[in-house]
């Protein structure tokens, strides 16, 4: 058997790792929750350590396979699966040696190995290739929602910072108004008082139910276009 045939899911022996490994994944999203509980005992976290340290060494030999026997290593490593695969173990090897304390973020990239899933689950590998086929017109209707993010925070900025200058001071504290407005989240923490802010908001309702509504239009368009196996 090639070494090759241990990462091919294609075949028996193949694909009953390709099931371990799935089932790590999970096991490995489990105990970082666990280990987010307050006050567990010496033992436990031992427990947790030793099975982070057994789940990441069984990921790097998987990320090691795959770069040799690739025909392309280089394109491998920089691809969608190849930097998936580095951030699922890559918060290991930065810990080492580091107080991580000050670096809590990098504790959540292990939350990117659920993505490796991916690899292994057809309906997670389709919603995928439907985000490849639309990145382009997503990308648009996501720099026009930024605009329009930042239009609004303007405007109402102007609309309400004189009646309301505590929740309105700053074009930067006016944002989180066009976050949950445009959303139609609506807190009702932040609201317009004035008529001007009113009338802007009607305005501002309905042109972002159009912008906001249009990525799910292309994503399902996408996803149409993809073949389900």
């Amino acid at each position: 058997m090639k070494l090759k045939d241990l990462v091919n899911i294609n075949n028996p022996v193949g694909y009953r790792i390709g099931l371990f490994i799935q089932f790590l994944i999970l096991l490995s999203i489990v105990t970082f929750s666990i280990g987010t509980l307050p006050n567990l005992s010496d033992h436990f976290q031992r427990v947790l350590r030793a099975t982070e340290i057994f789940i990441v060494v069984i990921f790097s030999v998987e990320y090691l396979i795959r770069v040799f026997t690739s025909q392309k290593p280089l394109r491998f490593i920089f691809s969608f699966f190849g930097i998936i695969d580095l951030l699922a173990i890559l918060p290991f090897y930065l810990s080492l040696g580091i107080d991580l304390r000050s670096l809590r973020a990098v504790r959540l990239l292990r939350l990117f190995r659920i993505l490796k899933l991916a690899r292994y689950s057809k309906a997670i590998d389709h919603f995928r290739r439907a985000i490849l086929l639309s990145k382009g017109e997503l990308g648009i209707s996501l720099a026009a929602m930024i605009l329009l993010l930042y239009f609004s925070a303007v405007g109402i900025y102007y609309f309400e910072k004189t009646a309301q200058p505590e929740s309105f001071s700053s074009v930067f504290d006016s944002l989180w108004w066009s976050v949950a407005t445009l959303t139609t989240v609506g807190y009702g923490d932040v609201y317009p008082v004035t008529v001007g802010g009113k009338v802007f908001t009607f305005f501002v309702l309905m042109i972002g139910l159009g912008i906001v509504a249009i990525p799910a239009g292309i994503f399902a368009a996408a996803l149409s276009k993809t073949d389900v196996e």
